[in-house]
């Protein structure tokens, strides 16, 4: 059926251009010497998320993390692709660790095709299982690993290989110690009890190898591919050696160690053979792309794989259902569909999506509901600012105020009704857990919010601040006087604040209980002029006197 929207009857909207700026990892927390958000220089944005700015300016708070975005539960925190998937979609959809949690507590996920056929390689072969190797949640959980390992065994299999990618992001910073314990543990059991040979094989920081995104560095994932498939890395009696001996070297975290694979007398014992299975288990989309394209596809161009073996290889999840990567999964991706893109290109909208490479895929992927490409080219443009590899705590600025000037030229050409845009330096940076470059990059955002503020008012539009999940409001956490940087996301709500200079009492703030992200597309498209879907979460406006 085609999709069509309602006007509304007392509001058709400004003159101008509805601008939506995502202020990546900034969320609202108690103001104090870790909240780089208010501990930076930002009257600006001190004002938009008070809602103090001026009389024409509205602000509430919106949940950003936990069930809000489709995730199990308050303890778990939001992260900027199902943050993404929420702002786009207008509704909740059960996400990454919620689907996966269901498969393995009914059983489906082991009843499936991809597993069977994964365990059948392992009975004569290998299996090895890839992933990100902590609790945090975010890209995956090691609980979900200890079961599949478990499974296998209980099914008959002998040889297991784990490759491990250290966090200290979304966990804290030099914590690898602690999750190779706890996995050697569960290695040690299943090999008693099964008479098997499951063993640690491989590893590295997740910003070193293996979990690239967007393409940003090819490099990196063939530093990946190497060491978990060749077994090219610094060699070690043990993952616990390897750790120890690097940190006793650097006072790098956990995210940038570099590879290293676990040998014994005869070499490397994790190597990939013909007809060996791998199992990646991270559930997350964005940084296990480029890594299932270098096992499943025969045409690659990224880099020279060498003389690759034969493997049967399946992600946790399908990452990109219209690239269909990987071909093999385990747990079916959620279907989201009637995205508010979708509308607005039914209904002749046209609109730009802009960000850095870091984030690009956000606002166009994740927006639209984990389908690449565009919906309607003829209305759309989208526009990547090529990031920089480096720490970003180098350069807290990034790439905003390359994405301001391109956005104020495009808002300025008069050929879009709406823009989104993507800041990721609040989030990118963040993760660092470099507090001083933190505020410095706060304070860039407010440089490029006062930019675009002044546009969208001399244009006659709307600007709409928000972000995706919370990040930058808490750098550190203290215990006893000890400080330990805060790397990973929190569970902060975030801003959600409208400017509108031409308003005349159409309507008021009314955010619903309980209001979070899925609650923005309605909002956004009541500020376009049009009714919201039934099937949408309900606005944070309600018009009429």
């Amino acid at each position: 059926m085609a999709l069509s929207l309602d006007r509304l009857p007392s509001f058709p909207g400004r003159p101008g251009p509805l601008l939506l700026i995502i202020a990546d990892g900034v969320g609202i927390a108690p103001a104090g010497p870790s909240n780089a958000v208010t501990e930076a220089s930002a009257p600006l944005l001190d004002a938009l998320t008070a809602g103090t700015y001026s009389p024409q300016t509205f602000a509430t708070q919106l949940a950003a993390h936990g069930p809000a975005v489709g995730l199990p539960s308050d303890d778990d925190m939001g992260n900027s692709e199902v943050g993404h998937n929420a702002l786009g979609a207008g509704r909740i959809f059960a996400q990454g660790a919620k689907l996966v949690n269901a498969a393995l507590n009914n059983g489906s996920l082991f009843q499936s095709p991809v597993w069977i056929e994964a365990v059948e390689h392992g009975h004569e072969h290998t299996m090895h299982f890839l992933g990100l190797h902590s609790d945090g949640g975010v890209h995956s959980l090691n609980d979900h690993l200890y079961h599949l390992l478990e499974v296998a065994a209980d099914q008959g299999v002998k040889r297991a290989r784990v490759h491990i990618l250290h966090d200290g992001r979304d966990v804290a910073a030099r914590s690898a110690l602690d999750y190779i314990a706890q996995t050697e543990q569960v290695l040690a059991k299943i090999n008693e009890h099964h008479e098997a040979d499951f063993r640690i094989a491989s590893g590295g920081g997740r910003m070193t190898i293996t979990m690239d995104r967007y393409q940003a560095d090819w490099p990196m994932v063939e530093r990946g591919y190497r060491c978990h498939t060749y077994g090219v890395g610094r060699p070690f009696a043990s993952a616990t050696e390897a750790v120890q001996t690097m940190y006793n070297e650097s006072d790098a975290g956990d995210q940038y160690l570099d590879p290293f694979v676990v040998v014994d007398d005869h070499g490397p014992i994790g190597l990939m053979a013909d007809g060996d299975a791998v199992i990646l288990f991270n559930y997350r989309g964005d940084r296990a792309i480029e890594i299932s394209l270098a096992y499943e596809r025969d045409e690659f161009e990224a880099f020279d794989r060498g003389d690759r073996p034969d493997v049967y290889f399946a992600g946790m999840l399908q990452y990109d259902g219209d690239l269909e990567v990987p071909a093999n999964y385990l747990v079916e991706p959620p279907a989201i569909d009637r995205t508010i893109s979708e509308y607005l290109c039914a209904e002749g909208v046209t609109s730009f999506a802009i960000s850095e490479t870091q984030k690009f895929g956000h606002v166009t992927y994740f927006w639209n509901g984990n389908r690449s490409g565009y919906i309607d080219d003829s209305l759309e443009t989208y526009i990547e600012i090529p990031s920089d590899n480096v720490q970003f705590n180098t350069t807290p600025a990034m790439k905003l105020r390359e994405i301001t000037d391109r956005t104020i030229e495009l808002l300025r050409s008069g050929d879009y009704r709406f823009g989104r845009l993507n800041f990721p330096n609040g989030d990118m940076v963040g993760h660092t857990g470099d507090l001083t470059a933190t505020i410095e990059a706060i304070e860039v955002l407010e440089e490029c919010l006062g930019r675009l503020l002044a546009v969208i008012t001399e244009l006659g539009g709307i600007l709409v601040f928000t972000a995706d999940h919370g990040n930058a409001d808490i750098m550190y956490t203290e215990v006893g006087g000890v400080r330990s940087p805060k790397t990973s996301h929190t569970l902060s709500p975030v801003a959600f604040t409208i400017v509108d200079p031409q308003f005349h009492d159409e309507y008021v703030m009314e955010p619903p209980p309980g209001a979070g992200l899925s609650d923005v597309a309605s909002t956004l498209l009541n500020l376009l002029g049009f009714r919201a879907p039934d099937e949408y979460q309900p606005s944070l406006l309600r018009f009429g006197k």
